[in-house]
């Protein structure tokens, strides 16, 4: 069995990163891009997850729990996750036109 090369292994991470992401303060949302098979056409599909960075200590962690004073970032971040992804169906909708 072969063992997966250095170029293999950055190519798969870079593969598994989100395509945008949007922070404000602590909360951030990343955008995450999967290809769907439908039959014999393909066509993205697009999936969100938040989170919230704080302190524990000396050590910076993440959660996805958030408290009353966390909602409405959460709101906002959501309205801007959900214009992006939007934009970036309806252009992918949209033909080339030369």
């Amino acid at each position: 069995m072969t063992q997966p090369t250095m170029a293999q292994n950055k190519s798969e991470k870079a593969a598994k990163r989100p395509v945008h992401t949007i922070r404000y303060g602590a909360i951030r949302a990343a955008i995450w891009r999967n290809v769907v098979d439908s039959g014999n056409t393909s066509r993205p599909m697009y999936n969100v997850t938040f989170s919230r960075c704080y302190k524990d200590g000396e050590r910076w962690r993440n959660t996805t729990t958030f408290g009353v004073d966390d909602l409405l970032v959460v709101a906002k971040v959501a309205n801007e996750i959900h214009t992006y992804i939007y934009q970036v169906r309806r252009h992918e909708d949209t033909p080339n036109s030369v």
